[in-house]
């Protein structure tokens, strides 16, 4: 990547080069946008690249750990007790998504009630760990973000593969709190949070999806 004719370098000082024309138009894209002063903020297709090249490059194997770490206890997998109306809705927005990888991958995952442990089958485990092999660099990078915000790996993994629109990971993944918010009500502060949140989700989608 070059600004003004120069190397874009990462923060440790590599060259700032991606392999796919899509991505690095969209990064440029980025740096056209900025005016007198870099806004960092304002940049995070290049802070994602920057992450892939210094920091997942050369230890994918222990970003994947972290990674398997969400799987072997997922969100969808732990179920409320009660009430009633808050089983269902989860039912309803996680149950696909556990029979999706059942249908596609041929994972099986156990769920349980309430927060005790379920240790999850061992080839279920080996099989995911297997599809995260296959990203390169920067698709682990995106995928590493995406995760940790939705605090699942399955649903994850259901939108990078296409089963889930970006809205629909999102709102599966924050099943509970919407639940809770459309019966006391949403918090302002919250909700900006939350906000935020949801716009790096949208950039680390957007940039798995271009690499």
């Amino acid at each position: 990547m070059l600004l003004d004719g120069r190397q874009i370098k990462t923060p440790v000082g590599k060259a700032l080069a991606v392999s796919r024309r899509g991505l690095a138009e969209a990064i440029a894209a980025e740096w056209n946008a900025q005016g007198e002063s870099i806004v960092p903020a304002s940049l995070p297709l290049t802070k994602l690249a920057n992450t892939a090249i210094d920091g997942v490059s050369g230890r994918m194997g222990e970003v994947a750990d972290d990674i398997m770490k969400y799987a072997a206890a997922d969100l969808v997998c732990y179920r409320a007790e009660y009430p009633a109306e808050l089983v269902a809705v989860q039912a309803a927005a996680w149950d696909p998504v556990l029979e999706w990888v059942a249908a596609k991958y041929g994972a099986a995952f156990l769920t349980s009630a309430g927060i005790a442990h379920v240790a999850q089958p061992e080839a279920s485990l080996a099989v995911l760990r297997a599809i995260l092999a296959s990203f390169d660099a920067f698709q682990l990078a995106a995928l590493h973000v995406m995760t940790s915000l939705a605090g699942s790996a399955l649903i994850t993994l259901a939108h990078v593969t296409g089963e889930l629109d970006a809205a629909a990971a999102w709102d599966a993944a924050h099943t509970d709190g919407n639940w809770q918010a459309a019966r006391w009500g949403e918090d302002f502060e919250a909700a900006q949070r939350m906000k935020a949140r949801l716009a790096e989700f949208e950039s680390a989608s957007r940039f798995f999806h271009l690499s």
